[in-house]
């Protein structure tokens, strides 16, 4: 089992999974056990259910779901605390710059 979790969420699924791509290859390369997948918003409910999840990030597309993605996430981390949220940088997304988003990602995960 991986270390970490890391859920993407966008619109769709789709756009997110090149990033998830890249961004696996940026934990590889830094040696980084974590299991990172993106999912459509409609279904985070249902993933948050089955696995334990240590970030969510939005893609910038969505980050209008803040508000409810704030709600879903609360005590549903570890220890009943709340699962670290951002969106991500619409620079680093539009750029697909895994490395960038891993790292936003690991600065959430140690608070």
């Amino acid at each position: 089992m991986a270390e970490q979790t890391i859920m993407l969420n966008c619109s769709a699924g789709m756009s997110t999974s090149l990033l998830v791509t890249k961004m696996q290859a940026a934990a590889q390369e830094e040696g980084i056990d974590a299991e990172i997948f993106a999912c459509p918003a409609s279904e985070a409910d249902d993933k948050m259910a089955q696995k334990q999840i240590d970030c969510v990030l939005l893609g910038p597309q969505v980050s209008y779901m803040r508000g409810e993605f704030e709600n879903k996430v609360k005590g549903k981390g570890k220890d009943g605390k709340d699962i670290p949220l951002d969106v991500i940088n619409m620079q680093d997304y539009g750029m697909m710059n895994g490395k960038n988003v891993l790292a936003q990602a690991e600065k959430l995960i140690k608070g």
